[in-house]
């Protein structure tokens, strides 16, 4: 088809240079579709680049302790991404010697491993016609053939992986999902794409209707919740604080945080203070405590808003056992907690 040697030569002339396409080994190529999922590759590549060089096989990885996945993961977000990817490295390791499965049915059964990702490594490593479908993908294809359809709607779901699979040069495969992702990425970008220049811009039926900002067409999410969080960073004259792992399935599962008091609104200061004075840490405590950031640092997940306030907890001696400031740097934290670490400079 027209539209696959189009894309196809386009990406011979305009692709970037990136470790991963240097090489068709599954770890590496499974490693960067981890890593890129819901990550620009500006934002992926140091980490790719990373956990290459620390853990350069997927023996190594599997043998890794969680805690320093977590933290080499520190600052990319969605960490359940870490956890599959240790979980994915001891099974290939430990219950297939090392192999990769070698084709998209059997790639999905690893775990944090779907549609999308299966398909990137069945097409690259294996050289199967499996198409893949990503954002830049959606992006493309709305454009070019006019399609209304949300993309997040199991409906648009299916009909752009069809489209996508038609469409997929299968004596080429590698080249045309790679083409039509780095399409998306830097021709067809969401906001102000350069049509001009564009090896579409004759047939692209967006472009013609004027509908380009207008697609790809997303049922719009529901309001971000708002959270209220107020962490309690304890300073003792010896230099030590407190810091604990969160526990349960939600965000920032097994990071590690000061200790969190949760509200629901935004307190004053005085009101604050009034709260904490029977928290357990605090009530048997002589102590001074202030606020480190007079407005709260909001930190914005997909589905909640964090509303954020860091307290300084100044007391002679800690309430439970602690540790050095100077190791706090050591632990996987989450972003914000991290940005408060270093702003704080322990």
């Amino acid at each position: 088809m027209i539209f696959s040697k189009t894309l196809i030569h386009w990406y011979s002339i305009h692709k970037r240079n990136l470790p991963w396409r240097e090489t068709n080994n599954p770890y590496y190529i499974w490693l960067s579709e981890i890593i890129l999922q819901q990550t620009q590759v500006k934002q992926g590549l140091p980490y790719y680049e990373a956990f290459v060089s620390k853990f350069p096989s997927v023996f190594d990885l599997a043998n890794a302790n969680e805690s320093d996945v977590l933290k080499l993961w520190q600052g990319l977000g969605y960490y359940s991404r870490a956890r599959n990817l240790h979980a994915s490295a001891k099974y290939v390791a430990n219950e297939l010697e090392g192999v990769f499965p070698n084709n998209y049915k059997d790639l999905l059964k690893l775990k944090g491993v779907g549609d999308y990702t299966a398909s990137a490594i069945a097409s690259i490593c294996f050289n199967e016609a499996a198409a893949v479908v990503d954002g830049n993908v959606y992006r493309v294809l709305s454009r070019y053939f006019d399609i209304e359809t949300p993309i997040n709607s199991s409906k648009g779901a299916k009909e752009f992986k069809t489209l996508a699979q038609e469409l997929i040069d299968a004596k080429q495969p590698a080249n045309f999902n790679q083409a039509i992702m780095e399409f998306g990425a830097t021709q067809c970008k969401p906001k102000n794409p350069n049509c001009t220049t564009c090896p579409f811009n004759t047939s692209c039926l967006a472009l013609k209707r004027n509908k380009i900002a207008d697609l790809p067409v997303k049922i719009k999410s529901a309001k971000a919740k708002k959270k209220y969080f107020n962490f309690l960073v304890f300073i003792s004259e010896d230099e030590k604080t407190i810091i604990e792992k969160r526990k349960g399935k939600g965000i920032w599962q097994n990071l590690y945080q000061f200790p969190l008091v949760e509200t629901e609104n935004e307190l004053t200061e005085k009101a604050f203070k009034n709260l904490v004075l029977n928290h357990d840490l605090l009530k048997d405590t002589a102590f001074k405590m202030s606020l480190y950031n007079k407005e709260s640092l909001i930190h914005k997940l997909s589905h909640q808003h964090l509303h954020t306030k860091f307290w300084i907890i100044n007391t002679e001696k800690l309430p439970i056992k602690g540790i050095s400031t100077s190791k706090v740097r050591e632990f996987a934290v989450p972003i914000l907690i991290g940005n408060f670490i270093e702003s704080f400079n322990f």
